[in-house]
């Protein structure tokens, strides 16, 4: 194995232990759907109340599920006085690190198509 192979695979192990809270968060069908209503909305964010609505889920399933949203770095949340209001920020989230992990595993599998 090269130098340039090692630290690749160095980089997406730290990537799969810093992202792993994350993907287990983005595995879950009921999260998905929560995450496609966020991305439908604008980026001033959107009620739970909204999201239970539109989702067609119960105020307390979207609640539990944001929160497991949230502490995974997926989504964001900003308080307007007693009003929360859920979001998805490319800044403030783990989208990113998902998304350099991704390209680095799938340099990974071009090198190993290229070495063969």
């Amino acid at each position: 194995m090269d130098k340039e192979c090692e630290v690749r695979l160095e980089k997406i192990t730290k990537g799969f232990q810093e992202c792993r809270s994350a993907f287990t968060a983005i595995g879950d069908e009921t999260r998905q759907l929560i995450l496609l209503v966020l991305l439908e909305s604008d980026l001033s964010g959107i009620r739970v109340g909204e999201i239970a609505e539109k989702a067609h889920l119960t105020r307390p399933s979207v609640s539990h599920h944001l929160q497991i949203l949230k502490s995974a770095g997926i989504v964001n949340m900003r308080k307007e006085g007693t009003k929360n209001f859920y979001y998805i920020s490319a800044d403030e989230t783990r989208w990113k690190a998902i998304a350099d992990l991704i390209n680095l595993v799938n340099e990974g599998v071009r090198h190993i198509g290229d070495v063969r």
